[in-house]
Protein backbone atom coordinates (compact mmCIF):
# COMPACT_ATOMS: atom_id res chain seq x y z
CA UNK A 1 0.00 0.00 0.00
CA UNK A 2 1.49 3.31 -1.09
CA UNK A 3 1.04 6.33 1.14
CA UNK A 4 0.20 9.55 -0.68
CA UNK A 5 1.47 12.69 1.09
CA UNK A 6 -1.07 15.42 1.81
CA UNK A 7 -0.34 18.51 -0.24
CA UNK A 8 -0.37 21.98 1.29
CA UNK A 9 -3.36 22.84 -0.92
CA UNK A 10 -5.35 19.85 0.40
CA UNK A 11 -4.46 20.82 3.95
CA UNK A 12 -5.56 24.41 3.30
CA UNK A 13 -8.91 23.23 1.94
CA UNK A 14 -9.41 20.91 4.92
CA UNK A 15 -8.53 23.74 7.30
CA UNK A 16 -10.96 26.08 5.56
CA UNK A 17 -13.81 23.58 6.01
CA UNK A 18 -13.00 23.19 9.69
CA UNK A 19 -12.57 26.89 10.45
CA UNK A 20 -16.17 27.50 11.51
CA UNK A 21 -16.56 24.45 13.81
CA UNK A 22 -13.12 25.00 15.34
CA UNK A 23 -13.82 28.65 16.11
CA UNK A 24 -17.26 27.73 17.45
CA UNK A 25 -15.63 25.12 19.69
CA UNK A 26 -13.35 27.84 21.03
CA UNK A 27 -16.32 30.08 21.80
CA UNK A 28 -18.19 27.28 23.58
CA UNK A 29 -15.06 26.40 25.55
CA UNK A 30 -14.70 30.04 26.62
CA UNK A 31 -18.25 30.07 28.02
CA UNK A 32 -17.75 26.71 29.73
CA UNK A 33 -14.59 27.97 31.39
CA UNK A 34 -16.45 30.98 32.78
CA UNK A 35 -19.31 28.91 34.26
CA UNK A 36 -17.67 25.71 35.55
CA UNK A 37 -16.67 27.28 38.86
CA UNK A 38 -20.28 28.11 39.82
CA UNK A 39 -21.23 24.67 41.28
CA UNK A 40 -18.05 24.79 43.39
CA UNK A 41 -18.69 28.15 45.07
CA UNK A 42 -20.58 26.83 48.14
CA UNK A 43 -17.84 24.27 48.94
CA UNK A 44 -14.71 26.22 48.00
CA UNK A 45 -14.34 28.05 51.33
CA UNK A 46 -13.94 24.64 53.01
CA UNK A 47 -11.81 23.17 50.22
CA UNK A 48 -9.41 26.12 50.06
CA UNK A 49 -9.48 27.24 53.70
CA UNK A 50 -10.62 30.74 52.71
CA UNK A 51 -13.59 33.00 53.32
CA UNK A 52 -16.72 33.17 51.10
CA UNK A 53 -15.74 36.73 50.18
CA UNK A 54 -12.36 35.56 48.90
CA UNK A 55 -13.97 32.72 46.97
CA UNK A 56 -16.32 35.15 45.20
CA UNK A 57 -13.23 36.63 43.54
CA UNK A 58 -12.93 33.46 41.47
CA UNK A 59 -15.89 34.81 39.50
CA UNK A 60 -15.04 38.51 39.81
CA UNK A 61 -11.44 38.08 38.59
CA UNK A 62 -12.55 36.32 35.40
CA UNK A 63 -15.21 38.96 34.79
CA UNK A 64 -12.83 41.89 35.24
CA UNK A 65 -10.04 40.35 33.16
CA UNK A 66 -12.43 39.47 30.36
CA UNK A 67 -14.02 42.91 30.32
CA UNK A 68 -10.65 44.65 30.15
CA UNK A 69 -8.96 42.31 27.68
CA UNK A 70 -11.83 41.91 25.20
CA UNK A 71 -11.56 45.38 23.56
CA UNK A 72 -7.79 45.48 24.04
CA UNK A 73 -7.14 42.12 22.38
CA UNK A 74 -9.69 42.96 19.70
CA UNK A 75 -7.71 46.05 18.74
CA UNK A 76 -4.45 44.10 18.93
CA UNK A 77 -5.95 41.52 16.57
CA UNK A 78 -6.85 44.21 14.04
CA UNK A 79 -3.29 45.53 14.17
CA UNK A 80 -1.04 42.49 14.60
CA UNK A 81 -3.09 39.58 13.29
CA UNK A 82 -6.32 38.05 14.54
CA UNK A 83 -5.07 34.45 14.43
CA UNK A 84 -1.99 35.34 16.48
CA UNK A 85 -4.03 37.07 19.19
CA UNK A 86 -6.67 34.33 19.13
CA UNK A 87 -4.02 31.68 19.82
CA UNK A 88 -2.64 33.83 22.63
CA UNK A 89 -6.10 34.13 24.24
CA UNK A 90 -6.70 30.37 24.01
CA UNK A 91 -3.21 29.75 25.37
CA UNK A 92 -3.77 31.99 28.40
CA UNK A 93 -7.08 30.28 29.07
CA UNK A 94 -5.42 26.84 28.95
CA UNK A 95 -2.57 27.93 31.22
CA UNK A 96 -5.09 29.36 33.68
CA UNK A 97 -7.03 26.07 33.73
CA UNK A 98 -3.85 24.10 34.35
CA UNK A 99 -2.83 26.36 37.23
CA UNK A 100 -6.29 25.92 38.79
CA UNK A 101 -5.89 22.16 38.50
CA UNK A 102 -2.50 22.23 40.25
CA UNK A 103 -3.30 24.32 43.34
CA UNK A 104 -5.73 24.82 46.21
CA UNK A 105 -4.25 28.19 47.22
CA UNK A 106 -6.99 30.79 46.84
CA UNK A 107 -4.51 33.48 45.77
CA UNK A 108 -3.15 31.37 42.93
CA UNK A 109 -6.66 30.28 41.98
CA UNK A 110 -7.79 33.90 41.66
CA UNK A 111 -4.74 34.76 39.52
CA UNK A 112 -5.35 31.70 37.34
CA UNK A 113 -9.02 32.60 36.90
CA UNK A 114 -7.93 36.06 35.76
CA UNK A 115 -5.80 34.38 33.07
CA UNK A 116 -8.86 32.43 31.96
CA UNK A 117 -10.66 35.74 31.48
CA UNK A 118 -8.53 36.39 28.39
CA UNK A 119 -10.70 33.86 26.56
CA UNK A 120 -13.53 36.42 26.46
CA UNK A 121 -11.79 37.89 23.39
CA UNK A 122 -12.19 34.61 21.46
CA UNK A 123 -15.69 35.43 20.20
CA UNK A 124 -15.06 38.92 18.71
CA UNK A 125 -11.76 37.78 17.21
CA UNK A 126 -13.42 34.72 15.67
CA UNK A 127 -16.27 36.79 14.24
CA UNK A 128 -13.76 39.10 12.58
CA UNK A 129 -11.82 36.13 11.17
CA UNK A 130 -15.02 34.68 9.74
CA UNK A 131 -15.84 37.97 8.06
CA UNK A 132 -12.38 38.14 6.51
CA UNK A 133 -12.16 34.52 5.39
CA UNK A 134 -15.63 33.37 4.37
CA UNK A 135 -17.59 34.32 1.25
CA UNK A 136 -20.61 36.58 1.93
CA UNK A 137 -23.16 33.81 1.50
CA UNK A 138 -21.61 31.81 4.37
CA UNK A 139 -20.75 34.66 6.71
CA UNK A 140 -24.23 35.24 8.14
CA UNK A 141 -24.84 31.73 9.44
CA UNK A 142 -21.26 31.37 10.69
CA UNK A 143 -21.36 34.67 12.59
CA UNK A 144 -24.76 33.76 14.08
CA UNK A 145 -23.40 30.44 15.32
CA UNK A 146 -20.29 32.10 16.72
CA UNK A 147 -22.29 34.69 18.61
CA UNK A 148 -24.59 31.99 20.04
CA UNK A 149 -21.69 29.98 21.45
CA UNK A 150 -21.77 32.17 24.57
CA UNK A 151 -25.19 30.82 25.50
CA UNK A 152 -24.44 27.30 24.27
CA UNK A 153 -21.32 27.03 26.41
CA UNK A 154 -23.02 28.50 29.47
CA UNK A 155 -25.82 25.92 29.17
CA UNK A 156 -23.32 23.07 28.80
CA UNK A 157 -20.87 24.23 31.46
CA UNK A 158 -23.11 24.02 34.51
CA UNK A 159 -24.23 20.35 34.19
CA UNK A 160 -20.74 19.29 33.09
CA UNK A 161 -19.14 20.90 36.12
CA UNK A 162 -21.84 19.61 38.46
CA UNK A 163 -21.34 16.03 37.28
CA UNK A 164 -17.56 16.24 37.69
CA UNK A 165 -17.80 17.84 41.13
CA UNK A 166 -20.32 15.24 42.31
CA UNK A 167 -18.39 12.17 41.18
CA UNK A 168 -14.72 13.26 41.18
CA UNK A 169 -12.20 15.50 42.93
CA UNK A 170 -12.89 19.17 42.20
CA UNK A 171 -9.48 19.58 40.55
CA UNK A 172 -10.63 17.15 37.86
CA UNK A 173 -12.95 19.84 36.54
CA UNK A 174 -9.99 22.09 35.76
CA UNK A 175 -8.00 19.21 34.30
CA UNK A 176 -10.92 18.63 31.94
CA UNK A 177 -10.99 22.27 30.84
CA UNK A 178 -7.19 22.20 30.46
CA UNK A 179 -7.44 19.21 28.11
CA UNK A 180 -10.26 20.84 26.13
CA UNK A 181 -8.27 24.06 25.96
CA UNK A 182 -5.20 22.27 24.63
CA UNK A 183 -7.34 20.56 21.98
CA UNK A 184 -8.95 23.86 20.99
CA UNK A 185 -5.57 25.57 20.79
CA UNK A 186 -4.10 22.81 18.62
CA UNK A 187 -7.10 22.80 16.28
CA UNK A 188 -7.04 26.57 15.93
CA UNK A 189 -3.30 26.52 15.18
CA UNK A 190 -3.84 23.89 12.46
CA UNK A 191 -7.03 25.13 10.80
CA UNK A 192 -7.25 28.92 11.23
CA UNK A 193 -5.24 31.02 8.79
CA UNK A 194 -3.97 34.46 9.53
CA UNK A 195 -6.33 37.12 8.26
CA UNK A 196 -4.84 39.29 5.50
CA UNK A 197 -6.69 42.37 6.80
CA UNK A 198 -4.60 44.57 9.09
CA UNK A 199 -4.89 48.05 10.54
CA UNK A 200 -1.30 49.29 10.59
CA UNK A 201 -0.12 51.76 13.18
CA UNK A 202 1.00 52.06 16.77
CA UNK A 203 -0.89 50.42 19.62
CA UNK A 204 -2.56 52.91 21.96
CA UNK A 205 -0.97 51.84 25.25
CA UNK A 206 -2.28 54.79 27.25
CA UNK A 207 -5.75 54.20 25.88
CA UNK A 208 -5.59 50.54 26.95
CA UNK A 209 -4.46 51.47 30.47
CA UNK A 210 -7.12 54.15 30.85
CA UNK A 211 -9.87 51.80 29.68
CA UNK A 212 -8.61 49.06 31.99
CA UNK A 213 -8.65 51.31 35.06
CA UNK A 214 -12.07 52.75 34.24
CA UNK A 215 -13.66 49.34 33.62
CA UNK A 216 -12.11 47.75 36.71
CA UNK A 217 -13.49 50.56 38.89
CA UNK A 218 -16.93 50.32 37.29
CA UNK A 219 -17.34 46.54 37.31
CA UNK A 220 -15.76 46.11 40.72
CA UNK A 221 -18.28 48.56 42.18
CA UNK A 222 -21.17 46.82 40.41
CA UNK A 223 -20.11 43.29 41.32
CA UNK A 224 -19.20 44.00 44.96
CA UNK A 225 -21.80 46.66 45.76
CA UNK A 226 -24.18 44.15 47.31
CA UNK A 227 -21.51 42.87 49.73
CA UNK A 228 -19.78 46.14 50.55
CA UNK A 229 -22.94 48.28 50.61
CA UNK A 230 -24.09 50.51 47.76
CA UNK A 231 -23.63 53.61 49.89
CA UNK A 232 -20.24 52.60 51.31
CA UNK A 233 -17.16 54.71 50.74
CA UNK A 234 -15.31 52.06 48.67
CA UNK A 235 -18.23 51.58 46.25
CA UNK A 236 -18.93 55.30 45.87
CA UNK A 237 -15.22 55.92 45.43
CA UNK A 238 -14.99 53.28 42.72
CA UNK A 239 -17.97 54.74 40.85
CA UNK A 240 -16.45 58.23 41.07
CA UNK A 241 -13.08 56.91 39.95
CA UNK A 242 -14.72 55.17 37.00
CA UNK A 243 -16.50 58.34 35.88
CA UNK A 244 -13.36 60.47 36.14
CA UNK A 245 -11.10 57.90 34.49
CA UNK A 246 -13.44 57.15 31.60
CA UNK A 247 -14.04 60.87 31.01
CA UNK A 248 -10.30 61.50 30.75
CA UNK A 249 -9.93 58.39 28.63
CA UNK A 250 -12.65 59.55 26.22
CA UNK A 251 -10.90 62.87 25.67
CA UNK A 252 -7.60 61.09 25.10
CA UNK A 253 -9.24 58.78 22.56
CA UNK A 254 -10.75 61.70 20.66
CA UNK A 255 -7.34 63.38 20.43
CA UNK A 256 -5.43 60.24 19.46
CA UNK A 257 -4.68 59.67 15.77
CA UNK A 258 -4.90 55.89 16.25
CA UNK A 259 -7.24 55.34 19.20
CA UNK A 260 -7.93 52.05 20.90
CA UNK A 261 -11.65 52.67 20.35
CA UNK A 262 -12.86 54.95 17.57
CA UNK A 263 -15.36 56.96 19.62
CA UNK A 264 -16.43 59.08 16.65
CA UNK A 265 -17.44 55.96 14.78
CA UNK A 266 -19.01 54.47 17.91
CA UNK A 267 -21.11 57.60 18.46
CA UNK A 268 -23.00 57.11 15.19
CA UNK A 269 -26.46 55.56 15.46
CA UNK A 270 -25.47 52.57 13.32
CA UNK A 271 -22.86 51.57 15.93
CA UNK A 272 -24.05 53.19 19.17
CA UNK A 273 -27.54 51.68 19.11
CA UNK A 274 -26.30 48.08 18.62
CA UNK A 275 -23.95 48.66 21.57
CA UNK A 276 -26.87 49.89 23.68
CA UNK A 277 -28.95 46.91 22.55
CA UNK A 278 -26.06 44.57 23.46
CA UNK A 279 -25.96 45.95 27.00
CA UNK A 280 -29.73 45.54 27.38
CA UNK A 281 -29.76 42.08 25.78
CA UNK A 282 -26.95 40.95 28.08
CA UNK A 283 -29.01 42.05 31.07
CA UNK A 284 -32.17 40.32 29.83
CA UNK A 285 -30.34 37.10 28.86
CA UNK A 286 -28.44 36.67 32.12
CA UNK A 287 -31.53 36.87 34.33
CA UNK A 288 -32.83 33.70 32.67
CA UNK A 289 -30.12 31.32 33.88
CA UNK A 290 -29.32 33.27 37.05
CA UNK A 291 -32.86 33.29 38.45
CA UNK A 292 -33.88 29.88 37.12
CA UNK A 293 -30.95 28.17 38.82
CA UNK A 294 -31.88 29.68 42.18
CA UNK A 295 -35.62 29.12 41.84
CA UNK A 296 -35.56 25.38 41.05
CA UNK A 297 -33.06 24.74 43.87
CA UNK A 298 -35.22 26.53 46.44
CA UNK A 299 -36.58 24.20 49.15
CA UNK A 300 -39.97 22.63 48.60
CA UNK A 301 -41.13 24.06 51.94
CA UNK A 302 -40.99 27.53 50.38
CA UNK A 303 -44.20 26.72 48.54
CA UNK A 304 -42.74 27.19 45.06
CA UNK A 305 -39.26 25.67 45.07
CA UNK A 306 -38.54 22.24 43.62
CA UNK A 307 -35.51 21.37 45.77
CA UNK A 308 -33.49 20.16 42.78
CA UNK A 309 -29.82 19.25 43.02
CA UNK A 310 -27.11 21.14 41.16
CA UNK A 311 -26.90 18.36 38.55
CA UNK A 312 -30.66 18.39 37.98
CA UNK A 313 -30.57 22.19 37.74
CA UNK A 314 -27.90 22.00 35.07
CA UNK A 315 -29.96 19.50 33.11
CA UNK A 316 -32.94 21.89 33.25
CA UNK A 317 -30.79 24.57 31.59
CA UNK A 318 -29.27 22.17 29.05
CA UNK A 319 -32.12 22.52 26.47
CA UNK A 320 -31.31 26.24 26.23
CA UNK A 321 -27.91 25.47 24.71
CA UNK A 322 -29.43 23.01 22.24
CA UNK A 323 -31.98 25.63 21.19
CA UNK A 324 -29.28 28.21 20.52
CA UNK A 325 -27.25 25.71 18.49
CA UNK A 326 -30.22 24.67 16.34
CA UNK A 327 -31.73 28.11 15.78
CA UNK A 328 -28.58 30.11 15.00
CA UNK A 329 -28.78 29.36 11.22
CA UNK A 330 -32.50 30.21 11.28
CA UNK A 331 -31.75 33.61 12.78
CA UNK A 332 -29.14 34.19 10.08
CA UNK A 333 -31.73 33.50 7.36
CA UNK A 334 -34.13 35.95 9.00
CA UNK A 335 -31.40 38.61 9.00
CA UNK A 336 -30.71 37.95 5.32
CA UNK A 337 -34.37 38.24 4.40
CA UNK A 338 -35.49 41.13 6.61
CA UNK A 339 -32.36 42.75 8.01
CA UNK A 340 -30.41 42.24 11.22
CA UNK A 341 -32.23 45.07 13.02
CA UNK A 342 -35.53 43.22 12.53
CA UNK A 343 -33.97 40.01 13.84
CA UNK A 344 -32.69 41.87 16.90
CA UNK A 345 -36.11 43.40 17.55
CA UNK A 346 -37.84 40.02 17.18
CA UNK A 347 -35.33 38.41 19.52
CA UNK A 348 -35.80 41.07 22.21
CA UNK A 349 -39.59 40.80 21.95
CA UNK A 350 -39.45 37.00 22.28
CA UNK A 351 -37.23 37.35 25.37
CA UNK A 352 -39.90 39.57 26.93
CA UNK A 353 -42.55 36.97 26.02
CA UNK A 354 -40.53 34.28 27.75
CA UNK A 355 -40.51 36.29 30.97
CA UNK A 356 -44.28 36.71 30.71
CA UNK A 357 -44.50 32.91 30.80
CA UNK A 358 -42.23 32.86 33.85
CA UNK A 359 -44.39 35.43 35.66
CA UNK A 360 -47.61 33.55 34.94
CA UNK A 361 -46.32 30.23 36.32
CA UNK A 362 -43.01 29.48 38.06
CA UNK A 363 -44.19 26.54 40.17
CA UNK A 364 -44.29 23.68 37.64
CA UNK A 365 -41.06 22.35 36.18
CA UNK A 366 -42.32 21.98 32.61
CA UNK A 367 -43.53 25.59 32.55
CA UNK A 368 -40.20 26.78 33.99
CA UNK A 369 -38.31 24.91 31.28
CA UNK A 370 -40.72 26.22 28.62
CA UNK A 371 -40.32 29.83 29.73
CA UNK A 372 -36.54 29.51 29.88
CA UNK A 373 -36.56 27.95 26.40
CA UNK A 374 -38.59 30.85 24.99
CA UNK A 375 -36.04 33.29 26.44
CA UNK A 376 -33.28 31.24 24.82
CA UNK A 377 -35.01 31.44 21.45
CA UNK A 378 -35.11 35.22 21.72
CA UNK A 379 -31.50 35.35 22.91
CA UNK A 380 -30.40 33.34 19.88
CA UNK A 381 -32.00 35.83 17.50
CA UNK A 382 -30.72 38.87 19.40
CA UNK A 383 -27.16 37.64 19.88
CA UNK A 384 -26.83 36.49 16.26
CA UNK A 385 -27.99 39.86 14.94
CA UNK A 386 -25.67 42.05 17.03
CA UNK A 387 -22.34 41.17 15.35
CA UNK A 388 -23.97 41.38 11.92
CA UNK A 389 -25.08 44.94 12.67
CA UNK A 390 -21.57 45.85 13.81
CA UNK A 391 -19.91 44.21 10.79
CA UNK A 392 -22.10 46.22 8.42
CA UNK A 393 -21.42 49.51 10.19
CA UNK A 394 -17.63 49.58 10.69
CA UNK A 395 -14.64 49.54 8.32
CA UNK A 396 -13.09 46.19 7.54
CA UNK A 397 -9.95 46.96 9.57
CA UNK A 398 -11.90 47.62 12.79
CA UNK A 399 -14.14 44.56 12.97
CA UNK A 400 -12.37 42.80 15.86
CA UNK A 401 -12.10 45.89 18.04
CA UNK A 402 -15.68 46.98 17.33
CA UNK A 403 -17.07 43.53 18.10
CA UNK A 404 -14.87 43.46 21.19
CA UNK A 405 -16.62 46.58 22.44
CA UNK A 406 -20.00 45.01 21.64
CA UNK A 407 -19.12 41.89 23.66
CA UNK A 408 -17.91 44.20 26.44
CA UNK A 409 -21.33 45.86 26.52
CA UNK A 410 -22.96 42.44 26.91
CA UNK A 411 -20.61 41.72 29.82
CA UNK A 412 -21.48 44.99 31.52
CA UNK A 413 -25.17 44.20 31.04
CA UNK A 414 -24.72 40.80 32.68
CA UNK A 415 -22.85 42.36 35.62
CA UNK A 416 -25.57 44.96 36.16
CA UNK A 417 -28.21 42.22 35.91
CA UNK A 418 -26.47 40.15 38.59
CA UNK A 419 -26.36 43.13 40.94
CA UNK A 420 -29.96 44.16 40.18
CA UNK A 421 -31.37 40.65 40.66
CA UNK A 422 -29.46 40.26 43.93
CA UNK A 423 -30.84 43.59 45.16
CA UNK A 424 -34.42 42.58 44.29
CA UNK A 425 -34.20 39.15 45.90
CA UNK A 426 -32.57 40.49 49.07
CA UNK A 427 -35.49 42.88 49.55
CA UNK A 428 -38.10 40.14 49.02
CA UNK A 429 -37.34 37.32 51.43
CA UNK A 430 -39.16 35.18 53.97
CA UNK A 431 -37.88 33.29 57.00
CA UNK A 432 -37.83 29.51 56.48
CA UNK A 433 -36.31 27.23 59.12
CA UNK A 434 -34.26 30.14 60.40
CA UNK A 435 -32.92 31.01 56.94
CA UNK A 436 -33.99 33.90 54.72
CA UNK A 437 -35.03 32.69 51.26
CA UNK A 438 -36.40 34.78 48.36
CA UNK A 439 -40.16 34.87 47.92
CA UNK A 440 -41.94 33.94 44.71
CA UNK A 441 -43.00 37.57 44.30
CA UNK A 442 -39.33 38.52 44.38
CA UNK A 443 -38.54 36.13 41.55
CA UNK A 444 -41.51 37.42 39.57
CA UNK A 445 -40.33 40.99 40.06
CA UNK A 446 -36.90 39.97 38.73
CA UNK A 447 -38.58 38.41 35.69
CA UNK A 448 -40.64 41.56 35.14
CA UNK A 449 -37.52 43.71 35.36
CA UNK A 450 -35.69 41.56 32.80
CA UNK A 451 -38.71 41.56 30.48
CA UNK A 452 -38.98 45.35 30.65
CA UNK A 453 -35.29 45.67 29.77
CA UNK A 454 -35.85 43.34 26.81
CA UNK A 455 -38.65 45.62 25.54
CA UNK A 456 -36.30 48.62 25.75
CA UNK A 457 -33.78 46.59 23.73
CA UNK A 458 -36.52 45.98 21.15
CA UNK A 459 -37.15 49.73 20.90
CA UNK A 460 -33.42 50.38 20.51
CA UNK A 461 -33.27 47.81 17.71
CA UNK A 462 -36.12 49.44 15.81
CA UNK A 463 -34.35 52.80 16.09
CA UNK A 464 -31.25 51.50 14.27
CA UNK A 465 -31.10 52.97 10.74
CA UNK A 466 -31.88 50.54 7.94
CA UNK A 467 -28.81 49.01 6.35
CA UNK A 468 -28.22 50.12 2.75
CA UNK A 469 -25.92 47.15 2.09
CA UNK A 470 -27.23 44.51 -0.33
CA UNK A 471 -29.09 41.66 1.29
CA UNK A 472 -26.99 38.59 1.89
CA UNK A 473 -23.79 40.61 2.09
CA UNK A 474 -21.97 40.73 5.39
CA UNK A 475 -19.52 43.41 4.26
CA UNK A 476 -19.78 46.87 5.64
CA UNK A 477 -21.44 49.35 3.36
CA UNK A 478 -18.83 50.97 1.18
CA UNK A 479 -16.09 48.73 2.57
CA UNK A 480 -15.21 45.97 0.10
CA UNK A 481 -13.74 42.94 1.78
CA UNK A 482 -10.90 40.75 0.58
CA UNK A 483 -11.88 38.02 -1.82
CA UNK A 484 -11.51 34.39 -0.84
CA UNK A 485 -8.69 34.06 -3.34
CA UNK A 486 -6.78 36.93 -1.74
CA UNK A 487 -7.23 35.36 1.69
CA UNK A 488 -5.96 32.01 0.44
CA UNK A 489 -2.93 33.61 -1.08
CA UNK A 490 -2.15 35.18 2.31
CA UNK A 491 -1.64 38.65 0.95
CA UNK A 492 -1.64 41.52 3.40
CA UNK A 493 -4.56 43.80 2.76
CA UNK A 494 -4.87 47.19 4.40
CA UNK A 495 -7.90 49.34 3.79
Amino acid sequence: MKLVPISSADRARTGARLTVPVLAFGGILMAITQTVVVPLLPDLPRLTGSSPGAVSWLVTATLLAGAVLTPVLGRAGDMYGKRRVLLAALGLMTVGSTLCALTSDIRLLIAARALQGAAAAVVPLSISILRDELPPERTGSAVALMSSTVGIGAALGLPLAALIVQYADWHAMFWATSALGAIGLALAWWTVRESPVRSPGRFDTWGALGLAVGLVCLLLAVSQGGQWGWGSAPVLGLFAGSVVTLTVWSRQQLRSKQPLVDLRLAAGRRVALPHVAALLAGFAFYANSLVTAQLVQAPVASGYGLGLSIVATGLCLLPNGVIMLVLSPVSARVSTAYGARVTLAIGAAVIALGYVVRIVDSRHLWVIILGAAVVSVGTTFAYSALPTLILRAVPLAQTASANGVNVLMRTIGQSVCSAAVAAVLVRHTTLLDGVHVPTLSGYRLAFAMAGAVALVACAAALAIPSDPAPQGSERAAGQPGPTQETALEGKKVTP
